[in-house]
């Protein structure tokens, strides 16, 4: 069956916009977006690591990873391989192998709202990824599929060339238009947070935090 490609890839945002949210928390650039935006449901199957990067987004039929394949021919340094899968857990649609050829892409990591297998290789590696299952159940390869275009992954709508970020927390993702503005307001929560728990440390708390 076909597989629609929309774009053969996405446009990436500054490298100091991207480099700027490698240390900023899932949880904190959440609140800055109204505590609204994020995959629910998706776990983290990497040893460690921080996955940030823009999105490379690929629509599955459940249970059938062909796209994710031919998307594995276009991915480059930067991309997120985003996966909408369907949410569908009876069959993995990434494993061993297809990790290792994101990461000889240069991927910066998965996120799948689907299954994986072959999990103690994700478990044992750096290579972030994100998913909602693991099963040893093999997936088709019929198709059909479609490459960056907009997909739902836990309930959060990601568009292609959205910047995603995913820590122990999860995985959040906003567009890169407003990211610089964004990545200000997150700067100057992690400072206030910052000077809140010195203030616990030094005894000088004074019930702030419940305020903001």
């Amino acid at each position: 069956m076909t597989i629609t490609i929309a774009a053969n890839s996405v446009p990436k945002p500054p490298a100091e916009i991207i480099e700027g949210f490698r240390v900023a928390p899932t949880s904190i650039i959440s609140d800055n977006l109204g505590r609204l935006p994020g995959a629910v449901g998706l776990k983290a199957y990497h040893h460690s690591g921080k996955l940030v990067g823009t999105a490379f987004t690929v629509r599955t039929r459940p249970g059938d990873n062909l796209a994710i394949h031919r998307a594995l021919e276009l991915v480059g340094p930067g991309d997120v391989i985003v996966v909408d899968g369907g949410g569908d857990e009876t069959r993995a649609l990434v494993g061993e192998i297809m990790k290792n050829i994101a990461q000889w892409r240069k991927a910066e990591g998965y996120v799948i709202d689907g299954a994986i297998r072959d999990v103690a290789a994700f478990a044992g590696d750096d290579f972030p990824c994100f998913a909602r299952a693991v099963i040893h159940r093999g997936p088709y390869k019929n198709g059909p599929g479609e490459i960056n275009v907009p997909v739902s992954i836990g309930g959060s709508v990601i568009s292609p060339g959205d910047i995603v970020v995913g820590d122990e927390d999860g995985v959040v993702s906003f567009p890169a238009t407003g990211a610089a503005a964004l990545l200000e307001a997150v700067r100057a929560q992690i400072t206030r947070e910052e000077e809140t728990l010195k203030a616990i440390r030094e005894g000088r708390y004074q019930g702030s935090y419940g305020k903001s």
